[in-house]
């Protein structure tokens, strides 16, 4: 994880000068900056607006900084959207989209940024995990969660606790793989993850579920594999060919409640075929990552009351 100066390093002196005491005294998880509009900064105490007008030259300044003055070289990055940096921070970028084909070739004329903190939360998942891992056995579970209540975080910290084992559980380690499409689970830098996701974890960074997931069980010999977001078809054969080849799931979908799982239709066949065991269910009432409920799918019944 790299500190505070250093995400302060990316931005204009101005704008760097503005934003370097609220990043030392709060949580901050965005800073989304656009032309000729003022910041915004969101942390745990929600929205806050900093009356400075950013200019078509800080924009130029702040690319350049991230792309390590080579736009070039992070072309495929820009391509998809956005550009990782040291850290796992993750740049999300906007601006008038260049089609070929039918796809985006790259983004041009980019007019705002969006910078999202990447924060580990170490033993986030700790009491959650007697009910998603025995001894013996890792449950298949999908955590539901709203956007921005730390499902990424809680995921990450069940990768670690997973992949290293934890002793006060009896829990030996074991080998997890990490298809991380977006490189937000490990945050990787160059290939290298930036969180700590445990000893024994591979992790394909920047890499498409379907493909990661059969690309590792045919490469990797996972004992748990880990993927952030499913929704598509092609999403859930990899996963049910996952477990068919003895290899548990753990994995997420945006939610509110577990009425979510049996309302989407393409996640029928891993209900109908009894692979899902546990489902975890997060919001942000009590602060991000609130842990709301933990259900056993097969009994039906809330394990984790509040």
């Amino acid at each position: 994880m790299i500190g505070e100066e250093e995400i302060i390093g990316i931005f204009p002196s101005k704008i760097g000068s503005l934003l370097k005491d609220r990043l030392n005294k709060e949580q901050v998880y965005e800073i989304r900056i656009k032309i000729g509009k003022p910041i915004l900064v969101y942390s745990k105490h929600g929205e806050s607006i900093i009356n400075y007008i950013s200019t078509k030259e800080d924009m130029k300044s702040i690319m350049q900084k991230i792309s390590n003055y080579s736009l070039y070289a992070y072309e495929e990055d820009i391509r998809q959207g956005f550009i990782t940096i040291k850290g796992g921070h993750r740049i999300g970028i906007a601006g008038e989209c260049v089609m070929e084909k039918g796809e985006v070739k790259t983004i041009r004329n980019i007019s705002s940024v969006n910078i999202r903190i990447c924060r580990e939360v170490i033993g986030c998942s700790n009491k959650v995990m007697k009910y998603i891992v025995s001894a013996y056995k890792v449950y298949n579970t999908i955590i539901i969660s709203p956007p921005k209540c730390g499902k990424t975080t809680i995921l990450r910290d069940i990768a670690r606790n997973i992949s290293s084992g934890m002793p006060s559980l009896g829990i030996a380690g074991k080998k997890v793989a990490v298809i991380d499409e977006r490189s937000e689970i490990g945050a990787c830098y160059f290939g290298i993850p930036q969180s700590d996701l445990g000893i024994r974890t591979d992790v394909l960074d920047n890499c498409l579920k379907r493909e990661g997931l059969i690309m590792a069980i045919r490469s990797l010999s996972p004992e748990v594999l880990i993927c952030d977001e499913i929704g598509t078809r092609g999403d859930i054969e990899a996963l049910i060919m996952a477990f068919n080849s003895g290899v548990n799931i753990i994995t997420t979908i945006h939610g509110f409640t577990i009425e979510d799982l049996y309302k989407r239709r393409v996640l029928c066949d891993l209900l109908d075929n009894e692979i899902l065991e546990r489902v975890i269910i997060l919001s942000n009432r009590n602060g991000i990552g609130t842990i709301e409920n933990v259900y056993s799918i097969k009994g039906g019944e809330n394990m984790c009351l509040n």
